[in-house]
C-alpha cells in the first residue's frame, strides 16, 4: 500500500537515464509528479509516458515536473527516453528501494504468473515536499489528463 497524503515525499537520490544523480530535495520549491511505472518499453508504460509527453505543455504552463521511477536500468531508460522522445526525466530503481521506500513494490499476478513488482502509483509533491495526491491503480491512457486536471483545479 503507497504511503499516505500530507506528509513529506520520502527522500531519495538515483540516477537518469545519463547517469547524473538525483534527489527529491533537489525539487523543493517545485511540483513534482513522482511517477512510477513498472517497466520501459511496454505497452501501458509506453503509452503513459507518451501522454505525459503529448501533454507536457500543459505540465510546465502549470509547473509541474514529470520524474519517472522503475527499477529498468540507466541504459534503458536511456534507449526508452530517446526511442519515444521523452522530455522528461526518468529515473533508474534497480534495487527497487524507492519503490519499497513508496509502498508501490509488491506481490502481482498477471495472466496466472505471480511475481514481484512495481505498483503503477503516483504522487504529486507539493513545493514544500508535502504529499498532496496519491493515485493509485493508475490507467495509463487517462492518467496524464487525470493529473492536469487536478493542477489546474
Amino acid at each position: 500500500m503507497p504511503i499516505s497524503m500530507n506528509i513529506p515525499a520520502p527522500e531519495f537520490t538515483l540516477e537518469d537515464e545519463n547517469g547524473t544523480r538525483h534527489s527529491i530535495k533537489d525539487y523543493k520549491g517545485k511540483t513534482v509528479l513522482l511517477y512510477f511505472y513498472p517497466k520501459d518499453d511496454t505497452p501501458g508504460c509506453t503509452t503513459e509516458a507518451c501522454n505525459f509527453r503529448d501533454d507536457y505543455s500543459s505540465f510546465e504552463k502549470a509547473g509541474v515536473t514529470i520524474l519517472g521511477v522503475s527499477p529498468d536500468s540507466v541504459k534503458a531508460h536511456k534507449k526508452f527516453k530517446e526511442k519515444y522522445h521523452l522530455p522528461f526525466t526518468l529515473l533508474a530503481d534497480e534495487g527497487h528501494t524507492v519503490c519499497e521506500q513508496y509502498g508501490v513494490w509488491g506481490h502481482k499476478k498477471m495472466m496466472g504468473k505471480e511475481y514481484d513488482g512495481v505498483f503503477r502509483t503516483s504522487f504529486l509533491i507539493d513545493k514544500d515536499g508535502i504529499i498532496k495526491k496519491v493515485y493509485e491503480n493508475v490507467k495509463p491512457a487517462e492518467h496524464s489528463a487525470d493529473v492536469i486536471h487536478d493542477v489546474n483545479e
